[in-house]
Formats: C-alpha cells, structure tokens, sequence
C-alpha cells in the first residue's frame, strides 16, 4: 500500500523532530522514520546525558569545597552507578515527552529503518511513502582513529563511555574538542587520573587562543594532565604510545575525535540537515537549519554559538582574535573576578572577552558560570547589528554575570 504524504523524514534527531513539529504545526501531513529512538544523539547519547552527569560531577565538586562556605559535608562519597542511573531517568523523560509532542502533533512516526527510493518516495519495512519533499537527517556516528578501532572495553567511544556503571581509576582521553574536555571535567571531578592527548598546539582548538589558555590553566587546577602537539602512534596490549616517546598505561581510553555522518543516498532534490550537512555538528545549527527549511528562508551559518560544559562553562560566538588582522579590531578583556556576584557564588575564574570592529562587535568568548546563557546577549547583538554604542545605553542588573558584559563595552 502506498501512502501519501507532504514532508517525509528520515532521522528523528534535532533535525528531524524539529522539521517534523515545525512542518505539522502548519498543517503539513508528516511522517518521520527513526530505527532506534526519537531525539536522535543529542537526547539520547550525546547533549542530555552528559550534561545530567556533568551536573553530578560539578555538585560533587561543589560541596567538597562546601565547608568554606559553612556547610559541613562530611563523609562526603560517590555512587556512579545511581549518577548513570539518574541520567537514564532524565533521558527517558525527555524523550517520553517528545514522542508525546510528535503525537499529539499529527506527525506518523515510523520505528523502522528508511531508504530513499527516488527524492519523492521513501521505503520502510516493505511499505512505500510518497512524499512532495523529503528531509534526509540520518545523523552521526564516534570517529575512530586507525588501528585504534573501538572494543567497547578498553577503547571507548562516547556512546561507550556514557553506559558505563563503574569510575575507571585512570582514563586517556584522545581530542581536547567539546567532548574530550567535557568528558576529563567529568572524571577529574569524580577524583579519576585524567590524561587528555591533543595532537594540535592548542587544548580545545576551535576556540579563541584565550580561551584555550585559560582551558590549560583550568587543566592543571583540575590535576588533569594535557599533552598537547602530541599523537597517539599506537595502542598495544592496554598500552597508550605517544609521538612523545611516553607510554601510558590507564584502564580505559576514550576516543574523541569527532564525529562522521552516517552514510545516506544522495539524491537531488533531497534537503540534508543536521550532522550529514558537513559543517556544523551541533543539535543547535540542526534545529535552526530544519526551522529555515520549513519556512523556507535562510540563516547566518557563520552566527552559531559554541559552549563546552562544565565549571566554569565556556561559550564563543563570532569571530575569534586569531582570525582578525593586527590593528584592524578592538578587544576587552574583563576578569570575572572583577564581578560580585562572581565571589557570591565562589566562581571567581575566567573572563569576558568581546571583540569589535567600525563600533559592531565581531566576536565574543567568555569563560565563566552563566556562559551559555551570557553568550546569546551578544549573539542578538551581533546578528541584529546593534552598535557598541546603543548597547552602553541598556541598562544590566546588578549583581549579575551579565553586567560583566556592559562593562566590558566600556573597554572597547
């Protein structure tokens, strides 16, 4: 039996789910095809989990120095298996929700894998779709390195990882990339030795130079041991061997060197969203893109912001000071330790650093608790052109994170 439909979807990640809600909302007939479950990497192995268990790691962390702040925590312990258990509870609501919202939107959702037929028909399970347009959204999967393949046991991947039920001792983590420092903010919290390999001059590479100093500086306070220009050559009987010369011998390694879209027939006509578009690998850019296809306009793929977890959060929007020409840009620099609310909260370390051009500004990084809420300040500055100048004339509450940004226009 053929059936008919508007929009079909293939993938109910980010991508998929949005286009799919976005599309039903305005009347469309929807049918969206998922072989596993609604909500795609970021709900289910990726963004959501982490960020539940980053959430019992920085808690831990917290009340260790809770006695400086007249509380007394003694006895003081972790059980990681109710911390995986706790994000398993997380993830199931969320996704429980979704699967409602898609319900209760009108949108047929299939459980069962899909291939594209032609760019108006899609198959699953023997059935035929007809679609006027498809989305093809199938995601992304862990990058393994040559000769380093997956096990599952000693040579993890961040699916691997996040299933685990038991701290290892010591771990070596390969990329210092969101995930990889996500991950060493996560052990080092919970007192696991943490080695982290970059094979770039930089920990956290994509970021502003700054920020990647600053990452380095909250490496060591963390006691998390960073090798940076340095590749792993091979891994050999549990052992770790760098370009360096040094072996290491930790109980587990997690590979973390990206991500690769899964494989998926290309066919024109067919729109590609989410992780297999190829640029940005963010649940964010995926759920902007499948709004801006439905309504069918466009956005400013160069104006996504990026934020790293953890304590302090890390967030960058725009251009980065190594990018820009000597002489050509202005640049403030703002201690979060000049801010109040910052010795408040005992949240003291990092900075905000704007960067501007002709009186607009160019680019921001911040590191601080709040970044990730701090950064979309500037980003609706940026992206509606809003002059230095006017933004002196808002009014920032005090005491707040935010008034760090106010201060720091007065740099420029």
């Amino acid at each position: 039996m053929v059936q008919n439909f508007d929009l079909g979807i293939i993938g109910g990640g980010p991508a998929g789910y949005t286009a799919a809600l976005h599309a039903a909302a305005k009347g469309l007939r929807v049918v969206m095809f998922e072989k596993d479950c609604v909500g795609g990497v970021c709900l289910n192995r990726g963004c959501i989990p982490t960020k539940a268990i980053l959430h019992s790691a920085e808690l831990f962390e917290e009340m260790k120095c809770a006695q400086e702040l007249g509380i007394n925590c003694e006895s003081l312990s972790v059980d990681y298996k109710s911390v995986i258990e706790h994000k398993n509870k997380v993830v199931e609501r969320l996704r429980k929700a979704l699967e409602l919202s898609l319900k209760n939107s009108g949108v047929t959702s299939v459980k069962a894998e899909a291939c594209l037929n032609s760019s108006t028909e899609i198959e699953a399970d023997g059935e035929i779709f007809k679609c006027k347009n498809i989305i093809a959204a199938c995601g992304s999967s862990p990058r393994s390195l040559k000769g380093m393949e997956f096990d599952g046991e000693f040579i993890l991947n961040s699916d691997d990882i996040l299933n685990r039920y038991r701290l290892p001792e010591s771990i070596v983590i390969v990329g210092s990339g969101a995930i990889g420092t996500e991950w060493a903010r996560i052990f080092a919290a919970f007192g696991v030795q943490v080695t982290i390999v970059e094979m770039a001059e930089n920990l956290l590479p994509a970021a502003d130079i700054e920020v990647s100093k600053r990452v380095e500086r909250i490496f060591k306070k963390k006691k998390i041991k960073a090798y940076k220009s340095t590749s792993v050559e091979k891994i050999q009987d549990k052992k770790v061997y760098l370009t360096t010369g040094e072996i290491l011998e930790p109980e587990c390694v997690l590979i973390a060197a990206g991500r690769v879209p899964n494989s998926c027939k290309k066919l024109e006509g067919v729109a590609y969203l989410g992780d297999m578009y190829g640029s940005v690998q963010l649940a964010h850019f995926a759920i902007k893109q499948a709004v801006s296809y439905v309504d069918g306009i466009s956005f400013e793929e160069t104006l996504v912001p990026s934020v790293v977890y953890g304590s302090p959060e890390i967030a960058w929007v725009g251009k980065r000071e190594q990018d820009l020409e000597e002489g050509t840009y202005q640049k403030s620099l703002l201690l979060i330790s000049a801010l109040g609310k910052s010795h408040c909260d005992n949240s003291t370390d990092g900075f905000i650093k704007i960067l501007s051009q002709y009186d607009r500004i160019v680019g921001a990084h911040i590191v601080s608790k709040e970044a990730s809420a701090m950064i979309h300040q500037v980003l609706i500055a940026i992206q509606n052109n809003i002059s230095v100048s006017r933004l002196k004339e808002i009014c920032f509450a005090h005491p707040t994170y935010s008034e760090g940004i106010f201060e720091s226009l007065f740099k420029l």
